[in-house]
């Protein structure tokens, strides 16, 4: 058996780390077209094309994340429809190799794969998207959700602040910042202007180039307006600079825990939380979907092929792999919409296409 797992295996890896390698230098040639076209808009502010190159560089993880539970499907199916075709599937039945084992070594596969599909997803895609658009930042303008900018709230024992970021610059410090402060009745109490502010380590901002404008409580005899300069300003919060990026940048952009650290932020302060919390159950969900791959594939096996007939199978496997990834985001907009719950709107597509593997190898594996 250890001689078939090599075989499988060393097979399977092969084919799903071509394919990953022909759909990423797709992408890479989209994306570095899509960027030679900013070259002579940003000419002026210093964006060269080795900047262009960097940036679809950075890319190139987000992709392979998203790609490789499709990877894993078509290089599977490759694989398993070509040992039926060529009869070493039929050699390595008789060797042994009977459904339930042929499963058990693909589940094996496929849970390495959704090792790797977590690691990329988790530890290198965010860090490398991250880069990407502060390298883009630095040329083409601050980040920024539009003309409002972005707005968090922070809750403290004694008051609670709703907080106005404009943009995010490209060393990963704020711009144009706004903070408004309520006693615990809801009565604004006090506002903070800041041209920029920076992160320190201890949970709390440094605003620099404050205007502080304080407002006379409801009952105050003396209802004069206060307004203060101020050069720097330490204000300690619960905000931290993933949170920012979160709500400035893709949210599918997060690693695992920033996304559940950043829904919790949100539901201890009131906030809308689902767009966030069906992006954090994706991020569980996702890599297990190599799972169901290896499964959908599995069935190929069983099958007889005539000549050439081998083409039209991978190219359903292909139509199969790019139907889940529509439907995977399909069903997070419709979830956001119509406020399914998070966990259940990022574990349908999976569901479905476990069905229809499972409905698969009990009818043609099991029974045929």
């Amino acid at each position: 058996m250890n001689t078939i797992r090599r075989l499988i295996y060393g097979e399977v890896i092969t084919a799903v780390a071509f394919v990953t390698l022909g759909f990423l230098s797709l992408f890479f040639f989209f994306d570095f077209v899509e960027e030679v076209q900013s070259l002579g808009r940003y000419a002026a502010t210093g964006y060269k094309l080795i900047h262009a190159l960097t940036f679809v560089v950075l890319m190139i993880p987000s992709h392979t994340y998203e790609l490789l539970p499709i990877a894993v499907l078509i290089g599977t199916i490759f694989v398993m429809a070509r040992f039926a075709q060529s009869s070493e599937y039929t050699i390595l039945r008789t060797s042994g190799l009977g459904p339930w084992r042929a499963l058990r070594t693909l589940l094996i596969l496929g849970l390495g794969f959704v090792v790797l599909t977590f690691a990329v997803g988790d530890y290198l895609s965010p860090t490398a998207d991250r880069a990407g658009q502060l390298l883009k930042a630095r040329y083409q303008g601050n980040i920024t959700v539009g003309q409002t900018g972005a707005w968090l709230k922070e809750k403290q024992p004694y008051s609670q602040y709703a907080v106005n970021i404009s943009a995010l610059d490209s060393d990963g410090s704020m711009r144009g910042i706004r903070l408004f402060e309520f006693d615990s009745k809801g009565f604004l109490m006090s506002m903070l202007q800041a041209e920029a502010a920076n992160f320190v380590d201890d949970d709390a901002w440094t605003l620099k180039q404050v205007v502080r404008t304080e407002f006379p409580a409801r009952d105050a005899a003396d209802a004069s307006i206060d307004r203060t300069r101020i050069d720097n300003f330490r204000w300690t919060n619960q905000i931290s600079a993933e949170m920012v990026s979160a709500a400035l940048l893709k949210p599918e952009r997060m690693s695992t825990i920033d996304l559940f650290l950043y829904v919790r932020h949100l539901n201890a302060n009131g906030q809308s939380a689902q767009r966030y919390e069906i992006e954090f159950w994706k991020k569980v969900f996702y890599p297990l979907s190599c799972l169901v791959m290896v499964v959908l594939a599995l069935p190929f096996a069983y099958l007889h092929f005539r000549s050439g007939g081998i083409t039209a199978y991978v190219f359903g496997g292909v139509m199969a792999g790019i139907s889940f990834f529509l439907l995977n985001n399909v069903f997070g907009y419709i979830g956001n919409l119509q406020n399914w719950q998070p966990w259940l709107t990022a574990a349908l597509p999976g569901l479905i296409y476990s069905a229809i593997s499972l409905t698969a190898f009990g009818w043609l594996v099991l029974r045929r």
